[in-house]
């Protein structure tokens, strides 16, 4: 027995709280694990709650000043709203004008701003008084500010529809107005014809001009697309009625036609026997044998239709509007005409004109010297000295001095 007591003698045991009976501890640790997100959750819901209740306290703040005083902290009163909204008020009133800026284009026309609650449009046949396929050939393009005319309403969108072709309708009218006040000559396209005579535009306008306010005798058709010189007869905007007459246009630039003058015209046609030039809108012809001291035995080949060349009017019928040409009496030399036509149109022809005009004056007083030698009844007489003056001796003496006159040189 003591040998076996010796031996468990030297046996340990390990202590208790070691062992797997020890449970306590653990429970306690459970414990604390759940007691921590309860406390975490009654924290925010806490919080969550006095922030709604200060976010009713803002509102119910700002119900109470929205009901007592509404303008309170307001930057501009209701008297400072109204002036915004006149400032930025128009009369929308047909044919009122208002300002805009082209903001953006389409193949129908343009978008405008006119600072109203909604944009306006420009409808391209309304964008000139011309006609045109694309606002942009009339130079309407995005950025461009312009003066325009209200003429309708798209009730599909309560937009306005604008017009600038009224306004240029306005300002024609008035510019014919102007030129029929200074009586100027004009030139109108002929774009159309009935049984009474042609229609022409002018200013973009489309005025009437009877036949027997032409002075040719050529048809409605070959008149078409011809630009015709016309004086204005009746400039009636209420009415619609511009009438013109190319007669007086033409009587006007007749009379501005003085003996040697020296005139731009262009060929028109040919003839065996001549040219036909026009000069300004008046038809004179330079006869085969005008054109040149050398003998032309071919037209065609000194002048085609449509050369511009310089000419000498010899002679004018003003009843039978018929008018005589010559590009011979500008030669400096015969045969310039056909070797060197530059030379007569450019530098001398001026000076062949002036030579020709001295030649007439020579004539003309000599003519008159002569009828005056023989009527001693006018009181005047002519001296041997070439002066022109008075019978009686106690009169001065002094006259016409026909000795100054220079001799022209034969051309």
């Amino acid at each position: 027995m003591a040998s076996l007591a010796q031996q468990f003698t030297g046996l340990r045991c390990p202590p208790l709280s070691s062992s797997r009976f020890s449970v306590k501890p653990k429970q306690t640790q459970k414990v604390g694990a759940f007691a921590s997100p309860i406390v975490s959750a009654v924290a925010v819901s806490n919080a969550q709650t006095k922030d709604r209740l200060e976010l009713k306290k803002m509102f119910e703040d700002a119900y109470e000043r929205c009901r007592t005083a509404p303008m309170e902290g307001v930057a501009f009163t209701v008297e400072d709203f109204q002036n915004a909204l006149e400032k930025y008020d128009f009369d929308s009133e047909l044919g009122t004008k208002v300002k805009g800026t082209v903001f953006c284009t389409d193949g129908n026309g343009a978008l405008v701003d006119i600072t109203a609650k909604s944009s306006a449009y420009l409808p391209v046949q309304e964008a000139s008084i011309h006609k045109i396929k694309h606002v942009e050939e009339v130079g309407i393009v995005p950025g461009l500010r312009e003066e325009f005319m209200i003429i309708g309403e798209n009730e599909a969108d309560d937009s306005l529809i604008l017009s600038l072709r009224s306004i240029q309708y306005e300002l024609a009218w008035e510019r014919c107005r102007q030129l029929q006040a200074e009586d100027v000559v004009v030139k109108g396209k002929v774009v159309g014809a009935n049984k009474g005579g042609v229609v022409a535009l002018v200013e973009g306008l489309r005025g009437f001009v009877p036949f027997s306010q032409i002075s040719s005798k050529s048809t409605a058709e070959e008149l078409l697309d011809k630009e015709l010189p016309l004086k204005f007869v009746e400039v009636d905007e209420e009415q619609s009625r511009l009438v013109f007459s190319n007669r007086k246009a033409m009587a006007d630039s007749q009379a501005q036609l003085g003996i040697g003058s020296v005139v731009l015209g262009t060929v028109q046609s040919l003839k065996p026997y001549g040219a036909f030039i026009d000069i300004g809108g008046i038809n004179g012809l330079l006869h085969v044998s005008q054109i040149s001291h050398d003998r032309v035995s071919d037209i065609a080949t000194v002048l085609q239709p449509g050369d511009t060349l310089k000419v000498m009017i010899l002679s004018h019928d003003r009843e039978r509007g018929r008018v005589s040409l010559s590009t011979k009496k500008l030669e400096p030399t015969p045969g310039d005409m056909i070797r060197n036509p530059t030379l007569v149109f450019e530098k001398v022809a001026e000076e062949m004109a002036q030579t020709f005009r001295q030649r007439i004056a020579q004539a003309e007083a000599m003519a008159r010297a002569d009828m005056l030698r023989f009527q001693p009844e006018s009181g005047l007489t002519l001296s041997s000295d070439g002066i022109l003056g008075p019978l009686a001796s106690d009169l001065p003496a002094e006259g016409l001095d026909l000795s100054d006159v220079p001799e022209a040189e034969e051309v």
